[in-house]
């Protein structure tokens, strides 16, 4: 290879790895809850870690939704976040956008009486969480 086909190389990449993170920040822009219900839900955070963790030790839980939710953990304790906290609108709540879309995926596996038989919060937590989910009451 010669220095101009690997600059070209270097460049293609930086430019796909460019439009593939601007794919992937208006994908979460036009997943992200409604203002009403971030709040709420960002109160469910400790209930929600806890359903995770509940999830993944349930036998019930079939093996690609638990895959999906150890992913899960690990993107959130990762201190790197896919959207940086500073861009207005959707900076911080890019962990809660990717936990709704895990959840609701994992939630359509295992079924809306798993997800409650796990869930260690209150009524009107569930509530909240079946809303922010989109799941079927």
């Amino acid at each position: 290879m010669t220095g101009n086909s690997v600059l070209d190389a270097l460049l293609v990449l930086v430019v796909a790895i460019a439009v593939g993170w601007l794919v992937l920040v208006a994908f979460l822009w036009v997943h992200r809850p409604s203002r009403e219900l971030a709040v709420p839900a960002l109160r469910l955070v400790p209930s929600v870690v806890r359903l995770v963790r509940s999830l993944i030790s349930d036998p019930a839980t079939p093996r690609s939704a638990k895959v999906a939710l150890v992913g899960l953990l690990a993107y959130l304790i990762s201190p790197i976040d896919l959207i940086p906290d500073f861009l207005p609108g959707i900076g911080s709540l890019d962990d809660l956008i990717v936990v709704a879309i895990v959840l609701k995926w994992t939630g359509r596996r295992v079924g809306l009486e798993r997800l409650r038989a796990n869930w260690p919060g209150d009524e009107a937590g569930f509530a909240t969480l079946r809303r922010l989910l989109g799941l079927g009451a």
